[in-house]
């Protein structure tokens, strides 16, 4: 059974706390507080409850993928063959470890999975679904699309 996290009561000030972190995890409490209306100690006492809370998981570089090389995205519709709990635990478990997939969501749709695979090209996605996410447990189908542009993506 999926667990659900309880909704954590936010004021006006934790909103705005999330929103300028969100845009730079990076700036100061001095420069935060400054942003938010507060001074600097209940703004770093407000923080240190968000992320006790939950609802701040952690602070990290966003990267540019394509001077990684990593420029190539394509999105993999996966069908299971066995769709119950077990089965679905199993293929979770699984798919966190290949390092290409970016994102694995659980569809509502006529397929079980979508997944967003970032790689250098083509032939390195081709290897991948092929040897990686087609051996998964209980995978059955997949279909993919190729992103050609990038219009709009959440650094999260």
């Amino acid at each position: 059974m999926v667990q659900t996290s309880p909704i954590v009561d936010l004021d006006e000030f934790d909103r705005k706390i999330l929103r300028v972190l969100r845009h730079d995890g990076r700036t100061t409490f001095t420069d935060l507080a400054e942003q938010v209306g507060l001074s600097k100690t209940p703004c770093q006492q407000r923080v240190r409850r968000l992320l006790d809370n939950g609802v701040i998981v952690g602070f990290r570089a966003i990267v540019d993928p394509a001077k990684l090389g990593l420029d190539h995205v394509a999105f993999a519709e996966v069908k299971l063959s066995d769709t119950r709990e077990a089965a679905l635990a199993e293929f979770n478990l699984a798919v966190r470890k290949i390092p290409e997939v970016e994102e694995c969501h659980m569809i509502a749709s006529s397929f079980d999975y979508l997944l967003k695979v970032r790689t250098p090209d083509i032939r390195r996605y081709r290897s991948v679904l092929g040897e990686k996410i087609s051996s998964l447990p209980h995978v059955a189908s997949t279909s993919t699309f190729v992103a050609m542009e990038t219009v709009r993506e959440s650094a999260r």
